[in-house]
């Protein structure tokens, strides 16, 4: 006989002051879309159940939510574009986490990075990993091939990658990334 501490207790199934409560405590804890936040209510309702007659209300709740500004895409996708571009992430690698959040198309649209924000992105991911002029000075193709399929992976453009792969000296590598900033106009 399995002693008490040995048995799982089996959750109890959500209604709707429930659902309510795990909406609200998810949403003040976690930046989050209306997609996210119904993927989360579902998968919540897939491990409990629910105990009511009628379907839950995950959508109008989401909806709700929305409304009252608990909810914000846009707000989401600008703190989530900012972090990925101060962490060195590009354009493409920003554009696929907010399509991953549920961020409808308009909105990554709007929030796409200009060339200066997405050189600024480039070189502080060179600085990071240290790579071409911020690296050890030792420099072969096959490292530099490295480097460059890294910049890739991390979502910048293969020019981008080239430019702040080649640079002779960090000094060029900060002026070709001020220079797209003194072309943008204000």
């Amino acid at each position: 006989m399995p002693s008490a501490r040995g048995r799982r207790r089996t959750p109890k199934p959500l209604n709707r002051a429930l659902l309510e409560e795990i909406a609200l405590a998810y949403v003040a804890r976690f930046s989050t879309t209306a997609a996210k936040l119904d993927r989360y209510l579902k998968r919540k309702l897939r491990e409990r159940g629910w105990e009511d007659s009628d379907q839950p209300p995950t959508e109008a709740m989401v909806a709700r939510y929305v409304e009252l500004g608990y909810v914000d895409d846009e707000g989401f996708a600008r703190a989530k574009t900012g972090s990925l571009l101060r962490r060195g992430y590009g354009e493409r690698r920003v554009r696929q986490s907010l399509a991953q959040a549920g961020v409808a198309e308009e909105v990554r649209e709007k929030m796409r990075p200009g060339e200066a924000a997405a050189r600024r992105a480039a070189l502080t991911l060179a600085r990071k990993r240290r790579f071409g002029p911020f690296g050890s000075g030792s420099f072969d193709k096959p490292l530099r091939e490295k480097q460059i399929a890294t910049m890739l992976r991390a979502g910048h453009t293969l020019d981008n990658a080239r430019q702040i792969v080649d640079a002779a000296s960090v000094a060029e590598a900060d002026a070709w990334a001020a220079e797209a900033a003194e072309d943008q106009e204000w």
